[in-house]
Order: structure tokens, then sequence, then C-alpha cells
């Protein structure tokens, strides 16, 4: 089970969940599978973030069942004697309910015969929709056995809802806890930026080979060095023109003076992830160019910061980030207003998505990409139709969620530069991208990464 919290803390979200169940609801989350990474070995194993954020329970092969009478039950892994010297301690049926502070614990090889009995004469049963491969025929084989007891006047749900749209919710709002967490994982992967731009200057300035491995590395053993389970996604350490390459994974490839590293890496501690891109130059001097560029990208940055905070809209970090990258483009030549108009032509028609094609910001928390709708749910209702500029398809579009106090997203504006013609060639093969977490706050928004410098002086300063 989780190390970091006391056992309340689940137990009281299971209870907000329970109270927003219908009427004689039953709840089923499983937690992950275990993944087999070659013969005779499995991939580290990370629990379901659903059945962790309602548990702390870190084993495999375990469900949690939530009954809307606030009634909890897990299924886990037996003791077995054999297995865990092999595998490690369990913590077993008998001590399971007061360890995770719920009602009733069973072994999971009961779950097939305990299920049905769970299920009958209840009018809805959630469990989360397209999460886990196989559950929907776990779920109706479980139904088929309440229903063949109909003569005995035994009841089966009669409907089935996507439990999804409630933990969304509650998981949206991040609370003291988390954001503690959150707050320490930031830091974490800070230092860790830190430690790979001192590194590559270091071994540039005397002479060392220096490859992008060379500064995956560093990330790593700083995650590990204080205290992260393991990175919360696959590490983005892409030099020169790697950098244009959004999802570049960490390689072999040289990095020589001159270049721009792009690293966007975030550590993982207790479930919850952070998300941190920095881009700085190899050999710790921007040149001319590259600091064009990177100033625009901070600034468009600036300009997200500035527009995330309670009341507003999830598209407005996006939308002030893109005005000041559409001018920062027509100004420096990498838009020709000839060809795309005005400041507001470009972004009428997205003129700017050849250097920057991706979305600003996204829900961190115990998933990189956090779970939650990025629709008001108050709005859902009022759909517009408009023409894709782009695509020329007709597209219905609904009011972006308002931000709330508690709320996390990353602020992660961009410039990819790849040649083609008409494209100024002193800005051939430059990729920046400045990415930090933020926290909604009451007074605007609390930036959880910044112990890593983001200006370019700063940054200079830094590797030196």
């Amino acid at each position: 089970m989780s190390q970091h919290t006391n056992p309340n803390l689940y137990a009281q979200r299971r209870a907000h969940l329970a109270a927003q169940l219908a009427k004689g609801g039953v709840a089923i989350i499983p937690t992950a599978p275990e993944q087999r990474r070659n013969r005779d070995s499995d991939f580290l194993f990370r629990p379901d973030s659903y059945f962790y954020y309602l548990t702390g329970f870190t084993e495999p092969n375990a469900t949690l069942v939530v009954l809307a009478n606030g009634h909890s039950i897990v299924f886990c892994q037996p003791k077995d004697e054999a297995r865990e010297i092999w595998d490690g301690i369990r913590l077993g049926p008998a001590a399971a309910p007061a360890a995770l502070g719920l009602q009733s614990a069973f072994a999971n090889t009961e779950l097939d015969t305990r299920l049905p009995t769970l299920l009958e004469n209840t009018d809805v049963v959630y469990f989360p929709f397209a999460t886990h491969h196989g559950l929907d025929g776990h779920i109706h084989h479980w139904l088929e056995a309440v229903r063949a007891k109909s003569r005995q006047g035994i009841t089966c749900p009669a409907e089935q809802r996507d439990l999804c749209v409630l933990l969304d919710e509650m998981r949206l709002i991040k609370d003291a806890t988390e954001i503690d967490i959150m707050r320490r994982a930031a830091q974490i992967s800070a230092g860790a930026h830190i430690r790979a731009m001192k590194l590559s200057a270091q071994r540039l300035r005397q002479g060392l080979e220096t490859r992008e491995f060379h500064l995956d590395a560093e990330l790593l053993h700083e995650f590990r060095l204080h205290g992260s389970q393991y990175p919360a996604y696959s590490s983005i350490v892409a030099g020169g023109a790697n950098a244009c390459v959004l999802h570049y994974r960490a390689d072999a490839a040289p990095i020589q003076h001159g270049d721009l590293v792009l690293i966007d890496a975030g550590c993982e501690l207790h479930g919850y992830a952070s998300d941190i891109t920095r881009t700085f130059p190899a050999n710790g001097k921007f040149t001319a160019p590259q600091r064009e560029l990177y100033d625009i990208v901070l600034a468009s940055q600036q300009a997200a910061v500035a527009a995330t905070q309670a009341g507003n809209r999830f598209n407005d970090p996006h939308d002030a980030a893109v005005a000041v990258l559409a001018q920062g483009m027509l100004d420096v030549g990498l838009l020709d207003p000839s060809k795309v108009g005005s400041l507001q032509d470009v972004i009428e028609q997205r003129a700017y998505t050849p250097f920057y094609m991706h979305r600003t910001s996204h829900w961190l928390g115990m998933d990189v990409h956090d779970c939650g709708s990025y629709i008001e749910p108050t709005e859902a209702h009022l759909v517009t139709e408009k023409i894709d500029p782009v695509t020329k398809q007709t597209v219905q579009v609904r009011p972006s969620r308002i931000l709330r106090e508690g709320m996390v997203l990353t602020l992660e504006p961009g410039l990819y530069v790849r040649p083609a013609a008409g494209v100024p060639e002193r800005y051939h093969n430059i990729g920046i991208r400045i990415e930090d977490d933020a926290l909604v706050t009451a007074n605007g928004c609390e930036l959880l990464s910044r112990d890593v410098p983001v200006d370019a002086d700063e940054i200079e300063a830094i590797m030196r």
C-alpha cells in the first residue's frame, strides 16, 4: 500500500464517490494488469490511477467494489508463502480492511463467485468504460449469473454507467495532499533538468563525446536519487534538428557545439506526474537566431501564465500564447504578411501551424495527460458549428472549461522550424518548447516547476 498518506484520505474519497452513486448503485474498479516485457520478465508494475486514487494500494491483481451505502470491498491476492518468496510480501485479505480503511476484503480468487451476489437486486452498475481490456466481458458474465436467478425473484441491474464521469470530476480538483506531492515531484524534476544542463556544457567544454543518452542518464539519476519511483513518461532528450520531432525519444544522436537541446522530462512521485520542458544551448550560449526564437516562445508562455486564473477558460492560455507566437512569426519572417495577411488572419486561418501545431495545455495529475473534461459541464448543451479553416470540415464547438482553484495544467508553447522553401535559413532545424506545471489558485496560478530557470540569461548563467 502507499506509504505517504493516511488511509483515511482514501476512505474519504470512496465516501464521496459512494454519495454520488445512484440508489442501489455498485461501482467496480480494477487495478492495472501486470504486463509481460519479455520471456519470464514483467514491466515494473504501476497500479491503475483510478484504483490507486481510491485505495492507495499498489499490489497487482486487485479489484475495488464501492456500494452506494458506503460499504467498500477489495478483492486482493491471497497470502502465498511460495509466491511471496519470489515477488514480495502480500497484504492479504485478512489485513486489508484495517490497512486500507475499508469494510471488507476477500481473495481475488473469489471475485467471480461474490460479484454476482453483490449485483443482485441493484439498479445500476458503474465501471470505467474503455480503460480495461476485457472488463466489460467480465461485467456481462457477472450480470448473466444474476439474470439466471430471475425465477427466484432476483433482479438484475438494468443500467450500466461510465464511472469515469464521476471520478474524472473528483480527480480534476486536487486536494492539499495531491498538491504537496505534485509540488515535490516538480522540484525533483527541476533539479534533474538543471543537472542535465550543467552536464551538457561541462562535457562539451572538456571535449568529451556527448550524446542524448548521456543527458537522459542524468535525469534518471536525479529522479531516483530523490525517491521518485520512475519517470512519468518516456523522456524526450532531443539535440539539434531532433527537437523538431514532437515525441522524439532520448536516443544516441550526438550533441554538438551550436546545438539547442530540448528536454521534456518529469518524474512520477507516489502516483503523481510532473511535466517540464526546457530548451537550452548545448554549450551554454545561445546563438543570435536561437535567442530570437527562444524569447518569442518565452513571451508566449508568459502570456499564457497571465491568462491562467480562476474564472478564465481552459482555452484562454492557448489563445494568449498563439497571439504572441503568431506575431513573433510575422516579426522574424517565418510568416510572410503578403501571403498570410494580418495577425488576425494568421490566427483565424491557423497559418501558424507549420511552426506550432499542438495545444498549449493539458490537465496534469496522476496521469501525465490527466483525466477531466475540457468542456464546461454546465454549458455542454451550448453547441455551435463552424467550418474548420484547415480541414474545411464542419465541426461542433462547445464552451471550454472554466478554470477553478485546485486544477493543475501544463503551459507549453513552442516553435519548431524545419527547412522549407521561404523559411529563413538561419532558423532551420531550431526546435524550442518551454513547459511548466501551473496550479490554479485564488489569485492566478502557481508555477510548481520554476525551480529550474526559464529566462535565457539565467539558463546561460547556470550553465557557466
